[in-house]
């Protein structure tokens, strides 16, 4: 329709993508803009299912009660004990994370350096400030800034500090987990890996006031050697670093 049209012209305009009138091919990634979303979208013969943020229906539900072993988890990487914390968690990407973070009480930013998943971030949050049910809990809790981590946190004053950083670097790939191999990889094909992870995490431990927290695969080796705390599920682990301990060191993806 000439409305979805022209919301989709002015989205690309602002993410300075080309505006695609036709179907998705074979190795293409399409942002496509519907009546009820955005989606990002992988062309070819066999069409997936899109890849949308959905703080709402699904799996998110499950993630606002807690999130299983892994919801269980997070809580306890970032120290959580009944206290809501403030948590920068500084590679936001489709905004899981933050969702289970902010649903214990948490007071989350999420930052998210790539315009794209920032985009589709932003529209998850506006179709859920709709919700009469998870709205206000999103608006009072979640906050979305679009962004370098590293500068952002550099910026932050001494009272802004929050108590935790998170980080969730883009994993090495580790051909395991159907889903989890194919959301990677396409957000791995718009965001590129995170070399500078290291970077970030220097920041981190100079603005955290208790912990940084890294969520890592299972095998994969520490973003910074002996964690002071290590939490392990299934698949994935999280390294705990108390900045009061740390140590420098150099940093490795």
């Amino acid at each position: 329709s000439p409305d979805l049209r022209d919301r989709a012209a002015e989205l690309a305009q602002r993410l300075r993508l080309p505006l695609a009138d036709l179907p998705a091919v074979a190795g293409m990634l399409v942002l496509a803009v519907t009546s009820e979303r955005i989606e990002l979208r992988e062309g070819g013969p066999r069409r997936s299912q899109p890849i949308v943020v959905d703080f709402v229906t699904g799996d998110a539900a499950h993630r606002r009660g807690g999130g299983g072993l892994g919801g269980r988890l997070i809580a306890k990487a970032i120290g959580y004990r009944g206290k809501p914390l403030a948590v920068w968690d500084t590679t936001a990407g489709l905004g899981r994370d933050s969702l289970v973070m902010a649903s214990l009480g948490c007071r989350v930013t999420s930052v998210e350096r790539s315009p794209l998943l920032a985009a589709m971030l932003a529209d998850g949050l506006r179709r859920a400030g709709a919700d009469s049910k998870v709205g206000a809990v999103l608006r009072e809790r979640l906050r979305l800034l679009e962004g370098d981590a590293r500068e952002l946190l550099e910026q932050v004053t001494e009272d802004e500090r929050p108590d935790v950083v998170y980080l969730d670097p883009m994993f090495p790939p580790s051909g395991k987990s159907a889903l989890a191999k194919k959301e990677m990889r396409v957000c791995r094909a718009v965001v590129g890996d995170d070399p500078d992870a290291g970077e970030l995490f220097a920041v981190a431990t100079r603005v955290a006031r208790t912990r940084v927290v890294v969520k890592r695969w299972l095998r994969v080796p520490a973003l910074r050697e002996k964690p002071d705390i290590v939490y392990r599920g299934k698949t994935i682990r999280y390294d705990v670093y108390l900045p009061g301990l740390a140590k420098p060191a150099t940093a490795n993806l």
